[in-house]
């Protein structure tokens, strides 16, 4: 009888080559040989390129819920009835209450454990455990904001994680804020000489990776309307500092909301809700240009509904399909319904039930779009109790 083990390398890899990325980790613990292979360059890159191939009208994204992470695809094409698939769980057994995406890697804030934080390649099953340098969530809710980006050096890139705070009490006038930096090269926290004195990012704002940086909704700060997003403000991982504040092209209420999210990673979207009277109403700009001082915006979409909130992407992560001229992301109420609409009053609301599980009393669900990488999360010098630590990780995440 053949085994396996007696099949040319060519033959194993075509079956390898076949095995979802959710599962890739169970081959490379099946055995030594496998291993080896799966981690191989060739291999990889021929994996990651059939995996990223995907088919036109195809996005991938992970979907956060009941602090479960989810591998999920949507499917638009022509003539046909949009869908959306489960491809399975990826989180194993931690409970995750934040993720953020950067260039493959997610950055995962854990729900029951407030010394740490996880970054993860999903593709290598590989991870990276951080520990704070202060631990204390402040009655109980995560008043941090958090990013995950990287300073390119040439053939390699450096990556870096921002944890930051910039509490004001109203009542007592009192303000306290506090940004730090964690380099993966040196493996050290390093406080930075921030003083946001002219700006302001509230608090748990959800920032969005755009080629390394950071970029945040924001406010002029000391002013009548701090607490209104109409500018966004980047950090620069290679500087390690904030750029100015640049403007969004419109003027946004009390009432209304604004949120980012990237396209295709090479472009950022920002959505702007309307809530104060009459029809609910959302517009949808792109950039055009974007560096470090300046910004130019084209619209993209405006939709108008009667409706309310139940026909209106989700504050806390939506899609652009340019081509289809549509968005896509989760209502704003406690279900799992997935929304995808567009001009002429277009709607297809879409359910999330199958694939999932959890209790759906927990809140809202939360994406961010996804691509499977490469990268090779770099670990801290070898140490018996490091090592320990992050090999149990691996298998609990």
């Amino acid at each position: 009888m053949t085994k396996i083990s007696d099949l040319p390398i060519n033959l194993v890899e075509e079956i390898l080559y076949r095995v979802p990325v959710k599962n890739m980790r169970e081959v490379r613990l099946t055995c030594k040989e496998w291993d080896t292979l799966s981690k191989s360059r060739s291999f990889s890159k021929m994996h990651i390129d059939k995996i990223s191939a995907v088919r036109k009208g195809e996005s991938m994204m992970i979907v956060m819920l009941d602090y479960n992470l989810y591998l999920t695809k949507v499917v638009l094409m022509d003539n046909e009835d949009p869908i959306i698939e489960c491809k399975g769980k990826l989180n194993k057994q931690i409970k995750i209450s934040q993720a953020f995406y950067c260039d493959g890697l997610l950055l995962c804030v854990l729900e029951d454990d407030a010394t740490k934080a996880i970054v993860w390649n999903p593709y290598w099953g590989q991870t990276r455990s951080i520990e704070f340098r202060y631990s204390h969530r402040p009655k109980g809710w995560d008043r941090f904001c958090y990013a995950l980006g990287y300073e390119d050096k040439g053939s390699c890139r450096s990556y870096k994680f921002l944890r930051f705070i910039d509490q004001y009490d109203d009542a007592s006038k009192g303000q306290f804020s506090c940004y730090e930096i964690y380099d993966f090269d040196s493996s050290l926290w390093k406080t930075l000489d921030i003083t946001p004195q002219y700006w302001r990012i509230l608090c748990n704002q959800l920032g969005v990776s755009l080629k390394g940086n950071t970029y945040w909704p924001a406010s002029q700060r000391n002013t009548e309307d701090d607490y209104l997003n109409d500018h966004i403000i980047c950090f620069d991982f290679t500087s390690e500092s904030f750029g100015p504040l640049l403007r969004l092209p419109f003027d946004a209420g009390y009432h209304d909301y604004v949120t980012l999210s990237c396209v295709r990673e090479e472009k950022l979207a920002v959505l702007l809700t309307h809530d104060e009277a009459g029809p609910c109403e959302f517009d949808i700009w792109i950039t055009t240009k974007i560096e470090a001082e300046k910004v130019l915006w084209s619209k993209f979409l405006r939709v108008e509904t009667k409706t309310g909130f139940l026909a209106l992407v989700n504050s806390r992560g939506y899609f652009i399909d340019e081509e289809k001229k549509v968005a896509m992301g989760f209502v704003e109420t406690l279900s799992r319904t997935f929304n995808i609409v567009g001009e002429a009053g277009y709607l297809k609301k879409l359910e999330l039930a199958e694939g999932l599980s959890g209790n759906i009393a927990y809140g809202r669900a939360k994406a961010c779009s996804y691509v499977e990488s490469l990268v090779q999360i770099k670990q801290p010098a070898a140490g018996g109790k490091r090592k320990r630590q992050s090999d149990l990780e691996k298998q609990t995440i």
